[in-house]
C-alpha cells in the first residue's frame, strides 16, 4: 500500500519552473496527480511540463506580484485538493540601505502573492474541503544571515499566516503547513557556492551534518502534506535541514 497516493488529486503549484517548485511538479505528477503550474516564464515551464508523468497537466502563466495575475490565474483554475506556493526570490540588502522599493521587491512574491492567491481560491470556492496547502519558507526564519533581513523576515511573516490560516479553515478540514529547508541543491544553491572561496564552502558545509539537502528531499515532504497520510496535521513547520539546527540548540 503507498501512503503517498495523489491519485485523483489536482494540485497548483506556483513557481513551477525552477527549483523546488519544478522537482515537486515532477514528483506528484508520478504519484498520480493532476496538476496546474505557474509562474512568469513560459519557456521554463514548458520544461517542466515535459518532464511530468500522467496527463491533464496544464500551464496557466501569471504573474503573481500583481493582483490582476492573480485575478485572471484563479479564474482559469479548476477545483483544487492542494496549493503548493513555492514562488519565492531571494535579494540581498544590508539593513541601513533597505528601502520601500526593496521591500516591495522581497515581500510582493514571498509574502503578498501567496497571501492574496489564498484569499483568492477561497473566496471563489476553489479550495476542496479536505484539501491541503503548504508554504515554502526557509530555516533562515531562526537563522538569519548577513544581508537576509528582508529574506527572513518575509518567511517568518509566511509562517505566522500559514498558522493563522489553519486556525481559521480546520473547521473545514482545509490544512495549512509550513517546510523549512536549509541550503538545497538548486542553481540558485549552485550560483552561491561559487561565489564564496573554498575555505567559506568548507565551514557552510560543516554546519550540515547530514550534507546539503536534494530538492527531492523537500518534494517528497511536500508529497506528504498534500496526501491524505497527513490528514491529521495542521498548522505544523517542518524543518529540514540536514541537521544545521542541532548546532544552534
Amino acid at each position: 500500500m503507498n501512503l503517498i497516493d495523489l491519485s485523483n488529486k489536482t494540485i497548483l503549484i506556483t513557481g513551477a519552473s525552477a527549483g523546488i517548485g519544478q522537482g515537486t511538479a515532477k514528483l506528484i505528477s508520478e504519484l498520480g496527480a493532476r496538476i496546474f503550474i505557474t509562474g512568469r516564464d513560459i519557456e521554463r515551464l514548458k520544461k517542466t511540463f515535459d518532464s511530468l508523468s500522467g496527463t491533464g497537466h496544464q500551464i496557466l502563466p501569471a504573474d503573481l506580484s500583481e493582483e490582476k495575475g492573480i485575478e485572471i490565474l484563479t479564474k482559469e483554475l479548476p477545483e483544487l485538493d492542494g496549493i503548493v506556493h513555492s514562488a519565492g526570490v531571494i535579494k540581498p540588502f544590508p539593513v541601513k540601505f533597505i528601502g520601500k522599493k526593496h521591500i516591495d521587491e522581497v515581500f510582493d512574491i514571498n509574502l503578498f502573492a501567496p497571501v492574496l492567491l489564498t484569499s483568492a481560491v477561497l473566496k471563489s470556492k476553489k479550495l476542496k474541503a479536505g484539501a491541503s496547502m503548504i508554504f515554502l519558507s526557509s530555516i533562515s526564519s531562526q537563522h538569519p544571515y548577513q544581508g537576509g533581513a528582508l529574506y527572513t523576515s518575509s518567511k517568518a511573516a509566511i509562517e505566522a499566516y500559514c498558522r493563522a490560516v489553519a486556525q481559521e479553515y480546520a473547521h473545514k478540514k482545509i490544512r495549512a503547513n509550513c517546510i523549512s529547508p536549509g541550503l538545497v541543491k538548486t542553481a540558485m544553491f549552485k550560483e552561491t557556492m561559487n561565489a564564496m572561496t573554498e575555505e567559506k564552502r568548507a565551514t557552510y558545509a560543516e554546519k550540515y551534518p547530514l550534507g546539503y539537502g536534494e530538492v527531492k528531499d523537500v518534494a517528497s515532504a511536500i508529497a506528504f502534506f498534500l496526501s491524505d497520510a497527513s490528514r491529521w496535521i495542521t498548522g505544523a513547520n517542518l524543518q529540514m535541514d540536514g541537521g544545521l539546527s542541532i548546532n544552534h540548540l
